[in-house]
């Protein structure tokens, strides 16, 4: 998912909404925007869908105000429908506030079971309604105060954007897993998951919401609060190799700048004699680029992607995403007909993409076929908001690397090693890896999910 908020702006509705086109590549199942006015009284619009096929007939001159969030929802075969699609919104007698987040909490079951024992009743499957009633068991104190409260009861990977009448806040999980970045806009502020929304929006970035950081944009201006001070940074590895776009700047390492050095040390550690490089369109295209600038062997476009398909990773169903491969991508024939082609791909989740694109490439005429992948086997089930599903549907999660390649038909296979993977990212230290590694920065505490 992709959150988006705007404060002190005329039309506030108008910026979040052109913000979250730049954020479409996050989520395209749904979308909405949420505003106050400034009598203090809410505005909310959603649909399924792109944004495109969700605001169509004028609905934002109905979203008055300065200030609003919004989002576009991620696919989740498990958490579908209108229902969870964000932005959320409460009323409650300490205030009324919305809601949009975006990641995945670790103890939501927990959480959600101890609030259901003190009366709790939930409507939708998100993690943002377990977040909004944590946050209104406390009416007596500060709204920040039962913020920061509610926020240290939860774990996992996450960015929340809560709004009320009259104020904006931002918040990150306490192991920077999730971005999230603050940007100035006119005279008054602008939150995005991506930096990328900055530029459409006309909006300066100034800088990432830090670890365990509430920002809060109100009339005081840009106030920060730290909720925890137990904090270290494990940027999720993929938004550098998969999620973010090229154009976007997370934590101080540009996107395109990150996925062209795995490239490079994707040759120097899997190198391959071949006539030409291609790269999987579109997030895979600087990677492809690195790979043939430290080869020597040409870049060709060998597979055209078609426009307005979405991305067939994030559909929520297998069934949806193998008629997306077939929608989305074709083979240069004359370009690719008689070659030996090295494909560069972001990554390999349960391989059918990789299947089908490797015989694209042959039926066109590729004499071989050689994949190279600009991130480690994925083995583990992601536990903070990429859907992976299963261990079982992992391509890498019981093979070899000789099974791999059989599985998806290369003629040969190679694979970015998690050493590269760190040393690609100049902004993070020590990006989290447990689609990789199996070793996860959070504690654990759904034991029923099986990652061996």
């Amino acid at each position: 998912m992709g959150v988006l908020a705007v404060y002190g702006v005329e039309n506030a509705s108008n910026f979040i909404y052109y913000g979250l086109h730049n954020l479409q590549h996050r989520g395209q199942e749904g979308g909405g925007i949420v505003t106050f006015d400034e009598n203090g009284v809410s505005h909310r619009y959603r649909g399924q869908g792109l944004l495109s096929e969700i605001f169509t007939n004028g609905e934002l001159n109905h979203l008055p105000g300065k200030l609003g969030i919004g989002s576009v929802k991620y696919a989740n075969a498990s958490k579908g429908g209108l229902n969870n699609v964000e932005p959320l919104f409460f009323r409650h007698n300490s205030g009324d506030f919305a809601i949009a987040g975006e990641g995945n909490l670790v103890n939501a079951r927990q959480v959600t079971e101890y609030l259901e024992r003190h009366g709790s009743i939930f409507q939708t499957d998100t993690d943002s309604e377990l977040l909004a009633h944590l946050i209104k068991k406390g009416t007596k104190v500060d709204r920040i105060v039962m913020i920061v409260k509610a926020l240290n009861m939860i774990e996992g990977g996450f960015t929340f954007v809560i709004m009320t009448k009259n104020r904006i806040y931002a918040c990150r999980d306490k192991y920077g897993i999730k971005p999230l970045c603050i940007g100035k806009l006119g005279n008054g502020y602008a939150v995005s998951s991506e930096s990328c929304a900055f530029e459409i929006m006309g909006a300066e970035f100034i800088r990432d919401v830090k670890p365990g950081e509430i920002v809060t944009l109100d009339h005081h201006g840009m106030r920060s609060t730290m909720y925890s001070q137990n904090n270290c940074h494990r940027m999720c590895a993929m938004e550098y190799i998969y999620f973010a776009r090229p154009d976007s700047d997370i934590d101080g390492c540009n996107v395109h700048a990150y996925r062209k050095e795995a490239g490079r040390r994707l040759y120097r550690e899997c190198p391959v004699e071949a006539d030409m490089v291609v790269g999987v369109p579109e997030s895979s295209l600087s990677a492809a680029m690195g790979y043939a600038e430290e080869s020597g062997i040409p870049y060709e476009m060998g597979l055209v992607k078609h426009k307005y398909v979405g991305r067939t990773f994030i559909q929520p169903v297998q069934s949806l995403r193998e008629l997306g491969v077939k929608m989305k991508l074709s083979p240069v024939s004359s370009i690719v007909k008689g070659k030996r082609i090295v494909l560069v791909d972001d990554s390999i989740v349960r391989g059918t993409t990789s299947l089908k694109i490797v015989k694209l490439l042959r039926d066109a005429g590729a004499t071989e076929v050689h994949v190279r992948i600009a991130s480690p086997m994925m083995r583990y089930t992601c536990r903070y908001g990429v859907d992976t599903s299963t261990p079982e549907e992992l391509l890498c999660s019981h093979r070899t690397l000789e099974e791999a390649r059989q599985a998806i038909g290369a003629d040969s296979l190679g694979y970015l090693s998690p050493e590269s993977t760190k040393a690609s990212c100049f902004g993070c230290a020590d990006p989290c890896q447990a689609c990789f590694t199996g070793e996860y920065p959070t504690l654990l505490y759904d034991e029923s999910v099986e990652n061996e």
